[in-house]
């Protein structure tokens, strides 16, 4: 699904990112932790295409695209929810799902209700305007945001940030039906601990901005293996 290969990046002079390379598998849930300043949001705007590599490839669906811009990317399949969420908080939440759904030019697919039922506050929302509700439920409307065009793979940067525990856990609940239920590949960066432990099936450790670690899901299930790679 999605591949990269000594892939390096950073801002200006700066480098950040050293030769990554990594695989991703269709129908996968894979995350990537890694102490503050490791470079995680970086690599998820290179991947995305919101930051070019200085070198390296990346390639989706086993076509290279790297030099694709990021709107190209998205229309290819590859949906992103950044950090800090960019709904369009005048609109009401259903008018924010329409915007999403133009989004992805592979898929005809129509998935209104299917968000509304993974997410059902949303569904109680609907003509509500997006910035009015909590940070928590803004999450939920972004990642439905992102997925009702019917990407074939989700980023989602930190979907934990700034969400009270329980919504926490109703959005590792939907991240993992939606993976079942409609295939849907997802890459995820995350802090939280139980957030990683309970959704993810493998995941990359990065340091510095180098992936130097690969955890399997026996180790995911010891907590102060996946604590010590966090931990500031």
């Amino acid at each position: 699904m999605l591949a990269l290969e000594d892939v390096n990046a950073g801002y200006g002079r700066t480098p950040v990112l050293h030769d990554i390379s990594m695989d991703i598998q269709e129908g996968e849930i894979v995350s990537l932790i890694g102490r503050n300043g490791a470079g995680k949001s970086t690599l998820m705007k290179t991947i995305i295409g919101l930051l070019s590599p200085t070198s390296g490839e990346i390639s989706f669906r086993g076509e290279a695209v790297t030099d694709d811009p990021a709107e190209r990317r998205a229309r290819r399949g590859i949906g992103y929810v950044p950090q800090d969420k960019e709904i369009f908080p005048r609109l009401t939440v259903h008018e924010n799902l329409k915007v999403g759904r133009l989004v992805n030019e592979r898929s005809d697919e129509e998935l209104f209700e299917e968000m509304y039922d993974y997410f059902p506050i949303l569904d109680e929302r609907r003509q509500q305007r997006a910035g009015t509700m909590s940070g928590g439920e803004q999450q939920m409307l972004a990642i439905a945001r992102a997925l009702v065009g019917a990407p074939d793979l989700l980023l989602l940067d930190e979907p934990s940030e700034g969400v009270q525990p329980t919504i926490v856990e109703e959005i590792s609940d939907a991240v993992k039906e939606i993976n079942d239920d409609i295939g849907t590949t997802i890459f995820f960066v995350e802090q939280h601990l139980e957030f990683t432990i309970n959704t993810t099936e493998r995941c990359y450790v990065i340091e510095t901005g180098e992936i130097v670690n690969e955890l399997p899901p026996d180790e995911l299930r010891d907590s102060e293996v996946v604590q010590q790679h966090i931990t500031v």
